[in-house]
């Protein structure tokens, strides 16, 4: 799963985090609830938070959402960051991608 590899490692065997993460495109910061299932579908959860950021992008199917992890210009360490793009469609068909 290397999509995910630059998240946050669960400490102390917990299977949840809550993780801030900044828009890329407004600079707004969001907190989301992460988690993963206690079997073997390991794959990150996003939970509290996730249903409002959706809303305010207006986010539908096919749209996309990048997460990834930025080094701070001060030095100060990484930050996890946000971008959504709308897929542009003419007649049903997607022809590129517009920030959200």
């Amino acid at each position: 799963m290397k999509c995910f590899a630059s998240f946050p490692r669960f400490k102390d065997g917990r299977n949840a985090m809550e993780l801030q993460v900044k828009d890329a495109n407004s600079g707004s910061l969001w907190q989301f609830r992460v988690f993963v299932r206690k079997n073997n579908y390991l794959k990150p959860v996003f939970s509290k938070g996730w249903c409002n950021f959706v809303q305010s992008k207006n986010l539908k199917v096919g749209d996309k959402v990048k997460f990834y992890k930025e080094e701070d210009d001060q030095g100060s360490g990484a930050q996890f960051k946000i971008k959504a793009k709308k897929a542009v469609k003419i007649f049903g068909v997607v022809f590129g991608y517009a920030k959200a």
